[in-house]
């Protein structure tokens, strides 16, 4: 009998929790329910009154504005690898070309400096930062040092950076997403987009309910808080800053931008923004022009808008621990760190939305009782079912009127919950992950409630929320195979090949010609011909290498490559191979240009490399001023074309001189330590939009002053031979010889 009285007792005291938890989930599934009311009222307010009278933005709207220069921030700790990924991804796939890659390792992770050092030597536009402080520190810190190496790397470089973006290693981008942040940077300080987690085998609950979580985050709630508080958390990833928020931060922090203590700086951050008055926004941005899923991977359910928004992919954890630490991270960051920092604010509708980030250290255990009751009572329901004799209970819910009332009312928002995590994560992902996300609900709530009760642990530990040490959680990367490959010295080349000597190297290294780069310096000295320089450059970048002749180029493809992309990369096209234009360039082209000229000219395109100064004279020839000294032009067309003919010795050693001693102002620049190369690529983006001559460009935006300009213009014409003055050197040595001189 003692067992019937303790059981009774424990079903008297299971009520009273069961009307706790029935009440704060009621309060819960109004707040959530008003939500979902502003949403969707929202939603037909501006199809019926707004889009019915104005047009939609569209992705051609995204290239109006000139490509501003962007930094993107990674920390990297343990990376190895990955980077390579993404810098290959980002560079076949991003539309955009004035942007620069930032990787914060640490100097006791050798590993991934190495790996950066490799995407470095492909990627011009990605550079390596170490730590001051071993690592693992925390994430502020890393993005500390970073912005730090930025601003550094501005004032060498003379670039000023207009967004800075966060991303991950393991991010996949959209490939308009830059084109994005430029879009709007000018006039908004923190920018988000979406972020939509990768699918995996569909029994994969733990990885899955993140997607379940972030389709409905990112496709309801924020775009409420920010239409009803104007202000935007950060996601840590796919987020740009202002210039002016970056220096905001920097000042108001004595020189440091990102809290060094919070799990979270970017919701730190985004916190801060808003009580400066800074304008912040969520963007959801599709792009229509072409359907991001293959046909064949098309889903049924999904929505052509939500499935084609510019937004962030990446891996989520697919381990219960590894997601449960990295859960109780982003808790003690924003619930515990997030109260002791921001406390509440003087406006009630930013507070409102505060208290939901917040309720869930209280939600996430309600949700969790909820279910083990739930699972009590079936359990006591199944053995009354099962055995006939049991005792019988009065229900624990009987003579309560007001709680069937609470009851039911929980039962539909439940229901108006399971409705609203299905239409949302079918409109990205289809109506087969929207119906799993029904069974996900369980297996969150219990992940939620597992790195809730860690949080809590990890601050009881340490006793302060703001002394909890950051975790670092891994992840995934899709593989799209190639591999990394370091660019061997192009002076440890030309030495193993025997074209010169070590001695002959470290003298003209020595001796290095003034405005010219070691590989002009050794032509102009004698050393090398041009030929034997094109081949050793070649096996450095790994392409082929060929010797262009100008008078055989066809002039059906000079015409129809644009002047303005010919110039701007310096490429000759050469010739079409089945569907793919072959390009001359006498330098290394990146991926991100490479890619850049295939989008601009919407076809496959590869690249030789040519002998130096070839390229150069053909884009004179072809493309640049000398089409207004036509006389001279067609002079140095007809050099050119008896270089083809028989018995042309003579005219090829004439042309090959003149041709190998040509001298590009910039190199001459660059050389003299006037210009960055990497900042010298990124001011031709605006120079290609100015129409001005190069020289004049680069005084108007203060990089360099006239009397440079004017000394360089007077060196780069000292340094060049001129045909007219060959030909009558020729001509003089040809009178001075005999006629068997002649005739060999």
């Amino acid at each position: 009998m003692w067992l019937l009285d303790a059981f009774s007792v424990y079903l008297y005291g299971l009520s009273i929790v069961v009307s706790v938890i029935a009440v704060l989930m009621l309060v819960s599934g109004l707040d959530d329910f008003f939500i979902d009311t502003v949403f969707w009222v929202r939603r037909l307010w501006k199809s019926l009154f707004i889009y019915s009278k104005q047009r939609r933005a569209c992705y051609y709207d995204l290239y109006r504005p000139a490509e501003r220069p962007l930094a993107i921030m990674v920390p990297a700790w343990h990376e190895t690898g990955v980077i390579g990924h993404m810098a290959e991804l980002a560079a076949t796939t991003l539309d955009y070309e004035n942007y620069h890659i930032f990787v914060g390792t640490y100097p006791n992770d050798p590993d991934t400096q190495r790996d950066v050092d490799e995407v470095c030597a492909r990627f011009p536009n990605v550079h390596k930062v170490v730590c001051a402080r071993p690592g693992p520190t925390s994430k502020a810190d890393c993005l500390n040092n970073v912005l730090d190496a930025i601003l550094q790397f501005e004032r060498r470089a003379r670039v000023t950076f207009e967004g800075f973006i966060l991303h991950d290693a393991e991010d996949v981008v959209c490939e308009l997403e830059l084109r994005l942040f430029n879009f709007l940077v000018e006039r908004k300080d923190l920018i988000q987009i979406p972020v939509y987690p990768f699918e995996r085998q569909w029994n994969n609950f733990t990885s899955l309910h993140y997607l379940d979580e972030f389709a409905e985050l990112h496709g309801k709630d924020i775009p409420v808080r920010e239409a009803l508080a104007g202000q935007v958390p950060s996601a840590g990833v796919g987020t740009c800053f202002s210039r002016r928020a970056i220096l905001a931060l920097i000042e108001a922090g004595n020189g440091v931008a990102f809290d060094v203590q919070s799990l979270t700086e970017d919701y730190d951050i985004g916190l801060r923004l808003k009580q400066w008055g800074m304008a912040e926004i969520f963007v959801r941005f599709p792009v229509l022009r072409y359907q991001r899923h293959h046909p064949q991977t098309n889903h049924l359910g999904q929505n052509a808008r939500d499935c084609n928004v510019i937004c962030v992919r990446e891996y989520f954890p697919d381990r219960l621990e590894t997601a449960v630490r990295q859960k109780s991270r982003w808790i003690i960051g924003i619930v515990y760190q997030g109260y002791r920092t921001h406390g509440w604010t003087r406006g009630p509708v930013l507070n409102y939305f505060l208290w939901r980030d917040r309720k869930g250290a209280i939600n996430n255990f309600v949700s969790f009782a909820a279910m083990l009751i739930l699972l009590q009572l079936m359990a006591t329901w199944l053995i009354q079912q099962a055995w006939p004799q049991a005792p019988r209970f009065v229900s624990i819910f009987e003579g309560r009127p007001w709680f069937n009332f609470i009851l039911m009312a929980n039962i539909v928002l439940m229901c108006n919950r399971v409705l609203q995590r299905i239409v949302f994560v079918s409109g990205y992902y289809g109506v087969k992950q929207g119906l799993l996300s029904v069974p996900r609900l369980l297996w969150g709530n219990l992940v939620n409630f597992l790195a809730n009760w860690r949080a809590i642990r990890q601050i009881i530990k340490t006793g302060d929320p703001r002394r909890v040490a950051w975790d670092k959680t891994t992840h995934d990367f899709p593989s799209i195979g190639g591999e990394n490959r370091v660019k061997r010295s192009l002076d440890e080349i030309l030495v193993a090949n025997g074209v010169v000597s070590a001695a002959q190297m470290s003298e003209a290294r020595e001796h290095r010609i003034d405005g010219l780069q070691i590989g002009s310096s050794l032509i102009h000295g004698g050393l090398i011909t041009a030929e034997q320089l094109a081949h050793p450059m070649a096996e450095q970048i790994g392409v082929p290498c060929e010797s262009v002749n100008l008078a055989e180029i066809p002039q059906e493809l000079i015409d129809a490559m644009p002047a303005n992309i010919a110039l701007h990369y310096a490429v000759l096209p050469l010739r079409t191979e089945g569907g793919t234009l072959v390009l001359a360039s006498e330098s290394y082209i990146d991926p991100v240009s490479l890619a850049a000229i295939a989008r601009q000219l919407q076809r496959r395109v590869r690249y030789v490399l040519a002998h130096k100064g070839q390229v150069i004279v053909g884009l004179r020839c072809c493309y640049a001023h000398l089409r207004d000294k036509e006389a001279y032009r067609r002079l140095l067309l007809e050099v050119a074309s008896q270089c083809g003919r028989a018995g042309s010795h003579r005219w090829s050693r004439l042309w090959d001189h003149y041709v190998s001693g040509q001298v590009m102002l910039g190199e001459i620049l660059v050389a003299q330590g006037y210009l960055d190369e990497v900042a010298f690529r990124a001011l031709l983006l605006s120079h290609s939009r100015s129409g001005q001559p190069l020289g004049e460009f680069l005084v108007g935006q203060g990089v360099i002053t006239q009397e440079t300009l004017e000394r360089a213009l007077s060196l780069q014409a000292s340094l060049q031979p001129n045909m007219l003055n060959l030909l009558a050197k020729d001509a003089r040595a040809s009178r001075s010889e005999t006629p068997a001189e002649r005739a060999a």
